[in-house]
């Protein structure tokens, strides 16, 4: 194998490891639980 060669395939080892690290951060933002605060009464903004 050429030099060239060597450097196209790391090239492109680095590419599908930098999509996979995107990837996989996506999953696992849409994964995550998100909290909120509960809302609060309609009786309690009837009595303001």
């Amino acid at each position: 194998m050429t030099t060239s060669t060597v450097i196209l395939i790391v090239c492109i080892l680095i590419v599908l490891g930098i999509a996979a690290a995107f990837g996989i951060a996506i999953n696992s933002g849409y994964n995550y639980k998100h909290k909120v605060d509960p809302l609060p009464d309609e009786k309690e903004d009837q009595n303001k």
